[in-house]
């Protein structure tokens, strides 16, 4: 057994972890980092690389099918999915090395492969070393939820972290959920040519604003996604390229493949975080404000902590921790700048304060303003006009915004910006915008915020008209 005393041991590989243990050896920590599976964690390997190219192979699919309001003939794709998934692999392995053992080691880091488990309240055993560190960082991510559904274990299924290495086309895509994932995933694989099915036990999108939500989905039906919602699926039976799924109000939907993206849960079974003192909650590891766990040498960020679960937000979460673990300042993480977003073709995007949250925490003093991208000339330009941006305004300063259309995932990040430095709409008003382009949807939501101010004011009128009168 070989023992090991650090400064910082971070677990897990992932964005969070990374993001730490770069940050934290570079300042001068003794850092160890401990992974088990893939460097670059579910991010490089299994989710938002892989589905990005996927989408990015389907959308070029998608536009030769639909070219001639461009003046260029429609043709039918010729679509080769296995060279689709050599695309992906291509991608994954173009930003591997930024994630490598190699280049970890490289600012100083010693890296062993193996899971991490806790032995006491300050060690923690990996493989055939046990490390002792003034301070550990679990950065272990999360996994597909698997759910219990009767039948499912002798079914054959995938999820994000095998669906990239499916090398044949799918004749009919059977999934469930009909979240992020599963929405990205539906909308890639109808344009590659397969029959898609969404069966989702509540609301497609339900965590969005149903307004913007219902953009997105009338896009995949259109597309020729089957979306049916309020759908709980009872038993799952077939074998491999015959897949039949049962909903609880007795509906039966056959497919050739399963996917499963009902969700995820916090990878802590390997950690034996008992031993630590460490106290779980229902969806990961409890933390502080400051992204401490009940054992106070111990951190928790990403996925595992029980919030959002975004790679960025695992990567400012590192940011937050390293104040506290390298200069032991006060630190805290907020939430209320976050964005996310949703890679559909129109994409979806937020920050903040959904309308209805806003509507029930400020009430009369909430002010919604809204402009449409069908009143912008660059999306009219690239016959891109499905979807608008509204934004809510609290006495001048925005509180939120959320954004339908095409580059909505671009867009929102001058409002996590303004959101984050509490800007008001008079700032983001004085922005000057290059013309013509897809990001004049942000000046214009603040100029839809003051229109009715100043043109529709008989004030304002007034003193322009006295004005107009005494100039010479």
């Amino acid at each position: 057994m070989t023992r090991i005393k650090c400064d910082l041991l971070v677990i897990g590989a992932g964005s969070g972890g990374l993001s730490v243990a770069a940050g934290a050896s570079q300042m001068g920590a003794d850092v160890v980092l401990l992974e088990g599976h893939e460097m670059g964690g579910d991010c490089l390997n299994f989710g938002c690389v892989p589905s990005k190219a996927l989408l990015a192979s389907a959308k070029v699919a998608h536009s030769q099918a639909h070219a001639s309001a461009f003046g260029i003939a429609d043709q039918v794709p010729q679509v080769d999915y296995a060279a689709a998934k050599d695309h992906v692999r291509n991608v994954i392995d173009t930003i591997a090395p930024m994630d490598s053992q190699e280049r970890f080691e490289g600012f100083g880091v010693r890296v062993i492969r193996e899971y991490g488990q806790f032995i006491s309240p300050t060690e923690v055993q990996a493989g055939e070393n046990v490390i002792a560190a003034r301070r550990v960082v679990i950065a272990t991510g999360s996994s597909p939820l698997v759910p219990p559904i009767p039948g499912l274990d002798a079914v054959p299924f995938d999820t994000n972290e095998t669906i990239f290495d499916l090398r044949d086309k799918p004749d009919h895509l059977l999934i469930i959920g009909g979240g992020p994932i599963g929405m990205e995933m539906a909308q890639a694989h109808v344009r590659l040519g397969c029959k898609v099915t969404v069966i989702e036990a509540a609301r497609a999108l339900g965590k969005d604003d149903p307004e913007l939500a219902e953009v997105v989905i009338g896009s995949l039906r259109d597309e020729g996604v089957q979306i049916v919602e309020g759908a709980m699926a009872a038993s799952i039976a077939g074998s491999a390229g015959d897949i039949r799924i049962e909903t609880s109000d007795g509906r039966e939907f056959a497919g050739s493949h399963l996917l499963l993206a009902i969700g995820r849960k916090a990878n802590t079974d390997r950690l034996n975080l008992a031993a630590a003192g460490i106290e779980p909650t229902r969806t990961g590891i409890q933390v502080d404000a400051g992204l401490r766990t009940t054992n106070k040498k111990v951190y928790a960020i990403g996925d595992v902590a029980g919030g959002l679960q975004f790679t960025h937000v695992a990567g400012y979460q590192a940011g937050v921790i390293i104040r506290s673990i390298l200069f032991g300042l006060p630190a805290k993480a907020s939430t209320h700048h976050i964005p996310w977003a949703t890679y559909t073709d129109p994409e979806l995007a937020h920050v903040g304060l959904s309308e209805a949250e806003a509507r029930q925490k400020h009430g009369a003093r909430l002010e919604v303003v809204r402009f449409d991208y069908h009143h912008n000339d660059r999306a009219i330009a690239e016959r891109k006009t499905k979807g608008f941006i509204k934004v809510m305004v609290v006495k001048g300063r925005p509180v939120g915004a959320s954004i339908v259309g095409h580059q909505a995932g671009e867009l929102i990040n001058l409002w996590s910006l303004v959101l984050a430095n509490k800007l008001k709409m008079g700032q983001v008003a004085a922005m000057v915008s290059p013309y013509p382009t897809i990001g004049e949807v942000n000046k214009r939501a603040a100029g839809a915020y003051f229109s009715p101010r100043l043109f529709d004011n008989p004030l304002v009128k007034r003193v322009v008209g006295l004005v107009q009168r005494w100039l010479p």
